[in-house]
């Protein structure tokens, strides 16, 4: 598993306003308090990040994207983590195959029976595992829409109990009997189609 190597994009978190392609920033907060999160990316560097299997991961246009070979692949985060709040922006295409994997084990294994997969694909056939679910778990509690738009999503991990927001829409709000999958390394997916992460950051519960 190696580092992968980004070149830099802003100066700090809040040159972001700076590097924004434009389009919805799907429900992200204009102001948060910086000091109780940690950002995972922000176009510094990718230091909190090792890359593994397939994907052409780049920056390009102030973004972290893939959308090109063979899939899967993910951008892992390097340190493991147990109780937390993510944010992730995200702009995908309505044909795209991406998701946020948390709570993985092992960091060099990312599935959805390996860790808790918070899916992003808008045209999966089975609806129950369509962009908002937490596949093989529970399906979306509405209908969120995400192609070719930025979108935020909101993910909280709190001992067995998962919610998951797109555009402050609530889509998952699930406790796992089993508590399968209590702490891990957290993944970004490439698995075919364009997708792009911009702003990526962690606040501990």
């Amino acid at each position: 598993m190696k580092p992968t190597t980004l070149a830099a994009l802003c100066v700090s978190t809040v040159a972001l306003v700076a590097c924004d392609t434009g389009g919805d920033m799907g429900g992200s907060e204009t102001a948060m308090d910086d000091s109780a999160w940690d950002v995972l990316f922000a176009g510094q560097d990718s230091n909190a990040f090792n890359e593994i299997g397939g994907g052409n991961w780049r920056l390009e246009n102030g973004v972290v994207m893939a959308d090109d070979g063979e899939p899967p692949g993910f951008l892992v985060t390097a340190g493991a983590y147990t109780d937390f709040h993510i944010r992730v922006e995200f702009q995908a295409s309505s044909e795209t195959n991406s998701g946020i994997f948390i709570r993985c084990a092992d960091a060099n294994v990312v599935s959805a029976e390996a860790c808790y997969e918070i899916n992003v694909f808008d045209q999966n056939t089975n609806a129950a595992n369509r962009t908002g679910a937490i596949v093989n778990h529970q399906g979306p509690l509405a209908s969120v829409m995400a192609g070719d738009a930025w979108n935020t999503f909101d993910i909280t991990a709190e001992g067995a109990h998962l919610t998951v927001r797109v555009n402050d829409i609530l889509t998952a709000d699930y406790t796992d009997p089993e508590n399968e999958h209590p702490s891990g390394y957290i993944g970004l997916q490439y698995n075919g189609g364009p997708i792009r992460f911009r702003d990526v950051r962690i606040r501990p519960l």
